[in-house]
C-alpha cells in the first residue's frame, strides 16, 4: 500500500523560520509553492473556512496586495492546493500494469493522500478542473487506462466518478474513532447489527487484517474493480 505523504516545508514567517526584517515585504518573495503550502497549512489549523485571502497573506507574512500579484481570488489558491494534493497520487501503474493492479494503487494512493486532508474533500470534489494541470494530468492518464483496458468511451467518466465517490468517503472512515459502531446501552435492542460488529472486530484481531477502515476499504474496492471490469468491451 503506497505511504501516506506529508505536506513538505512551512509558510515564511513560522516558527522555526527566519523572519523577514519590518517593512513591506515584496511579492517577489512569494511564489505558488509558498502559497500552496501556506494555505494547506492554515487549513489544518483552522479547517476549511479559516482559508482567507487576508489569513493566507497573515500566514505568508505578507501584505493583502503581494499576494494577489500572484492569485486573484480564493478559488485560485484552491487550484492549487487542488494541484498539489493530486500530484501526489500514484497513477504509475497505469500503462505498465493490468488495468485492475493500477486502479488498485492509484485508488489506494488517492485514498491516503485525502485522508490526510479531509477538510478538503467536500470542496474539492466538487471544484471544477479548470486550468488544474495536475489534475487534470492525473485524469488523462487514468482514462487512458480505462479506454486501454477496453471500457466505451461514454463509461470513462462515470466509472472515475464511481471510484471517487467511494475513495472520498473512505478517506474520512480512516479518521473515524474506533469505536464508531459501537451501540452501547441498544445493544439489546440491535442484536444482529451488533453482533456483526463484535465478529468483525473479532476476526481482524485474530487474523491481523489491518484497521478497520483499511479492511473496509479493500473489500469496497476490489468489488468496485470487479463491477466496472464487468463494463470492459
Amino acid at each position: 500500500m503506497p505511504a501516506v505523504p506529508a505536506v513538505q516545508g512551512r509558510a515564511a514567517g513560522k516558527p522555526g523560520t527566519a523572519r523577514r526584517r519590518a517593512g513591506r515585504p515584496s511579492a517577489a518573495l512569494l511564489d505558488k509553492a509558498g502559497i500552496t503550502a501556506a494555505a494547506l497549512e492554515l487549513i489544518s489549523r483552522k479547517g476549511y473556512d479559516g482559508l482567507t485571502m487576508a489569513g493566507l497573506a497573515k500566514e505568508l507574512d505578507v501584505a493583502p496586495s503581494a499576494l494577489y500579484n500572484h492569485v486573484a481570488a480564493k478559488r485560485d489558491v484552491l487550484l492549487l492546493v487542488e494541484d498539489h494534493l493530486t500530484s501526489l497520487v500514484d497513477v504509475s501503474d497505469f500503462g505498465s500494469a493490468p488495468w485492475e493492479e493500477a486502479v488498485r494503487s492509484w485508488a489506494w494512493s488517492y485514498r491516503n493522500v485525502f485522508a490526510e486532508h479531509t477538510p478538503l474533500i467536500p470542496v474539492i470534489a466538487v471544484l471544477p478542473v479548470t486550468d488544474a494541470p495536475q489534475t487534470l494530468a492525473m485524469y488523462e492518464t487514468v482514462s487512458k487506462g480505462f479506454l486501454d483496458a477496453g471500457f466505451p468511451q461514454d463509461r470513462v467518466v462515470s466509472s472515475i466518478v464511481a471510484l471517487e465517490s467511494f475513495i472520498f468517503g473512505s478517506a474520512y472512515d480512516v479518521t473515524a474513532p474506533e469505536d464508531i459502531f459501537e451501540a452501547g446501552s441498544m445493544a439489546g435492542t440491535t442484536p444482529n447489527f451488533t453482533a456483526a460488529v463484535r465478529s468483525a472486530a473479532a476476526q481482524s484481531g485474530a487474523q491481523g487484517r489491518g484497521r478497520p477502515a483499511d479492511v473496509a476499504f479493500e473489500l469496497g474496492l476490489e468489488a468496485l474493480i470487479s463491477g466496472l471490469g464487468a463494463l470492459r468491451g
